[in-house]
């Protein structure tokens, strides 16, 4: 019992981590995550890997693979609708029963918004792609369920991996002029009208979404030997 205990945070670190890479766009969809080298990233033994990824995939972070290992998930665009409804359904609840926002919620709020400015002027996508996911997460801190922060936080990062795959068009003022439009709603008090501020916001994400976009599997290996993408054409 001891044992177990004392190795609960190794497993949780691993998993924070991998999320937290997909959080900020450093893990894309179908990255490959072998348990030899987490085993030694970690220090820990592919036992103590294995369990962390099955957690994971619980989770619908990653999927394993018969005798090729684990790997991030790619989500398809029926499973990115999916994802993109449980976000919907979750956030406008969230907003409707918040009663209220002090106001040193909403100062974290307001840098947090000034951070995404400052990071669109930059024109740093990365930094953007962690900071427009986080600003729900922050959301959801404010009401104070751990249970709603871990959900919306592993729905994030499957949302920023339906982004990575299906969003051809990084629309960065927009998505930060909706985060400041439900800012403005929270700070008046109207969360009614966050809530309904918040789906718009998804609506427009999602509508930005080519699902009917299929993934080129060999996009890295096509890019290091510099061949043209992936014609959409079918082949006579």
């Amino acid at each position: 019992m001891q044992d177990r205990n004392a190795q609960q945070p190794t497993q949780i670190n691993i998993e924070a981590s991998i999320v937290s890479g997909i959080l900020s766009a450093r893990i894309r969809p179908g990255t490959r995550l072998g348990e030899s080298q987490l085993a030694t990233l970690f220090d820990v033994s592919r036992t103590r890997i294995r369990e962390s990824m099955m957690r994971l995939e619980t989770r619908g972070i990653v999927t394993v693979s018969p005798r090729r290992g684990w790997f991030v998930v790619e989500p398809s665009a029926e499973e990115s609708m999916k994802v993109y409804e449980a976000r919907r359904i979750i956030e406008f609840g969230l907003l409707r029963n918040l009663s209220t926002v002090s106001e040193q919620d909403l100062e974290i709020l307001a840098r947090h918004l000034q951070e995404e400015k400052l990071a669109i002027a930059k024109g740093d996508r990365q930094r953007l792609t962690c900071l427009m996911g986080d600003f729900h997460i922050r959301i959801a801190e404010i009401a104070g369920n751990e249970i709603i922060v871990e959900t919306l936080r592993d729905l994030t990062a499957r949302t920023i991996l339906i982004s990575m795959l299906y969003q051809s068009d990084f629309h960065a003022q927009e998505s930060h002029d909706g985060h400041c439009r439900i800012f403005e709603a929270l700070q008046e008090g109207d969360f009614n009208a966050a809530a309904e501020l918040a789906i718009r916001h998804l609506d427009e994400v999602e509508t930005g979404l080519d699902l009917t976009h299929r993934p080129d599997p060999l996009s890295d290996l096509r890019n290091s030997l510099s061949l043209p993408p992936l014609s959409s054409e079918p082949k006579e």
